[in-house]
């Protein structure tokens, strides 16, 4: 993954509603959950949810779709395994790092 990518998804998921509306997203899946619902779980108003999908969809990490009178917001999986591959690349002085292996990888 491109460094530059990288600093711009970290940048995004550096600020408190844009964290928990990842957070959220994932939670919600590939079938994705449309804005009103986000802002009712989050309490979050419309331009401030408006504001923080673009800053998320800009770094990758949402993707939007149509949906009848809706749109449907995903987290955009592909990107945020990248994002982790490339934080975890040379973790554990290159032993394996899988999630699977992850909680013992750096044992001694």
């Amino acid at each position: 993954m491109d460094s530059n990518l990288v600093v711009r998804a970290l940048g995004a998921l550096a600020h408190e509603s844009r964290l928990a509306i990842f957070r959220l997203l994932v939670v919600a899946g590939p079938d994705g959950i449309a804005a009103g619902e986000i802002a009712q779980q989050l309490g979050l108003s419309p331009s401030s949810l408006s504001f923080h999908l673009k800053d998320l969809s800009h770094a990758g990490l949402v993707d939007s779709r149509p949906d009848g009178r809706f749109v449907l917001y995903s987290a955009n999986f592909d990107t945020m395994t990248d994002l982790i591959g490339f934080l975890t690349e040379n973790c554990c002085a290159g032993a394996s790092c899988s999630a699977n292996t992850l909680p013992g990888c750096c044992e001694k």
